[in-house]
């Protein structure tokens, strides 16, 4: 409560989130604004019952049930995102070395991210509404022509990009991390639908024990939003000490520990894995038109199947590593902590430090990646037990791994703009 009281007191802080909400203004009634020759009509049925399209939908904040403006989200930036970010692992020396360059090497690689999310998103909307033409008649008002697939895919293209940008104004204007805030805008807007649909379904249909379903659906529920807590505020406390000559920072400071988190990724690899999913689906649908190979690839990737959900679990293992290692540098902690004259007792300076840092790092990143994954695959797993359970619920479970976890790391910022704003205030001499 104080917290919260702070927040409202504070007016730079009350400006930010107030900026923030009119941000999320303009991203839901963007969602509303349908393509203009575009007939929706029993569109949304249709994406449940589709895994692939549910899983876009419920990144695009429900914008492609909609065919609106927004329809394809900021799926783009994200699978642009992971490319880049791969490749500048020492796979394309050029961008190894930007991304070692400090804050203009990363200005350089981000502007790279977004010509490419450019690229994705237009090939994306054209497959998008390319496979829409052929699944749903009617869909586009008098047929699908050369021009108007030109027409709806710059809207969808330039929509993507739009939300880009309102990202960029909240990470610089507001409170979060933009892109993130724009995903859990649009999954938090959906969610009273999504439980009067499962509610509907479970218990005002004619599922057997669908109250008891029902149940276990909020309960699981209620477990996700436990354990993601959990696994993003517990850590690893390695004790240092400090020698003779900053003995004095020592006696002053009450931080006699390094914290490695023990999910010090957070919710990212989740998105990660969704999005590399989707893309090989997204872009074969263009060419399949129906075709076997098609459902195969679909029965693999679609995560309606146990070995497509095991696939799953191994990206969300791989990506927690890949990222928890471009967050922690053992290499540049060691460094610090050496220029800062402090040491790890028990363990030399240097590249034993480093050693013993990246060795600890590991462990526990075996931990969080194996309760992230299992968080992820759990309402998964719900429609393969209960095979009348729709897409969309199960769905929703990664949508609360990426709420909660933003939901975390936003309240983290806000408490640190509380923090910062009372440290000036005491010791402002103005």
């Amino acid at each position: 409560m104080k917290t919260i009281k702070a927040m409202m007191m504070n007016k730079d802080i009350r400006n930010r989130i107030l900026f923030t909400l009119f941000a999320f203004l303009v991203y839901r009634l963007g969602c509303a604004i349908t393509v203009p020759g575009v007939n929706t009509e029993g569109l949304v049925a249709s994406i449940e019952d589709n895994s692939l399209f549910a899983m876009m939908s419920l990144l695009g904040g429900g914008g492609l049930e909609q065919f609106s403006v927004f329809a394809i989200g900021v799926t783009p930036y994200i699978t642009a995102s992971i490319i880049i970010q791969m490749l500048s692992m020492d796979v394309i020396p050029a961008l190894a070395e930007l991304s070692k360059s400090g804050a203009n090497g990363r200005k350089k690689l981000d502007q790279y991210t977004r010509y490419l999310a450019v690229v994705f998103g237009f090939v994306q909307s054209i497959s998008i509404s390319y496979s829409f033409s052929n699944m749903y008649n009617g869909l586009f008002i008098g047929g699908l022509s050369t021009a108007k697939l030109l027409f709806v895919s710059m809207i969808f293209t330039a929509g993507s990009m739009f939300l880009v940008w309102i990202g960029d104004q909240i990470s610089a204007k507001g409170i979060g991390n933009g892109v993130s805030m724009v995903i859990m805008a649009g999954i938090v807007g959906r969610m009273p639908q999504q439980f009067a649909d499962a509610w509907n379904t479970l218990v005002n249909g004619e599922l057997a024990h669908g109250g008891w379903i029902f149940a276990a659906y909020i309960l699981i529920y209620l477990l996700i939003i436990v354990l993601v807590t959990l696994i993003n505020t517990a850590e690893l406390r390695i004790p240092i000490q400090y020698t003779s000559s900053s003995m004095s920072l020592a006696k002053n400071s009450k931080m006699n520990y390094l914290p490695l988190k023990i999910n010090s990724a957070s919710v990212i690899p989740v998105i990660f894995a969704s999005s590399l999913m989707m893309a090989p689906l997204q872009v074969c649908s263009f060419f399949a038109k129906g075709a076997g190979w098609y459902v195969t690839m679909q029965n693999w990737l679609g995560l309606k199947t146990w070995y497509s959900i095991l696939i799953y679990v191994v990206l969300i293992l791989t990506f927690t590593f890949f990222y928890s290692k471009m967050q922690i540098n053992p290499e540049q902690v060691a460094d610090n902590l050496g220029k800062s004259g402090a040491y790890i007792p028990s363990v030399r300076p240097g590249k034993q430090t480093e050693t013993y840092i990246d060795k600890a790092l590991s462990r526990i990143t075996v931990l969080g990646a194996s309760a992230l994954a299992l968080i992820a695959v759990l309402p998964h797993l719900m429609p393969l037990i209960w095979a009348d359970m729709p897409t969309s619920m199960a769905l929703g479970g990664t949508g609360m791994i990426i709420v909660v976890g933003v939901a975390i790391e936003t309240v983290r910022q806000v408490q640190g703009l509380v923090t910062q704003k009372a440290y000036k205030k005491y010791y402002d001499f103005d």
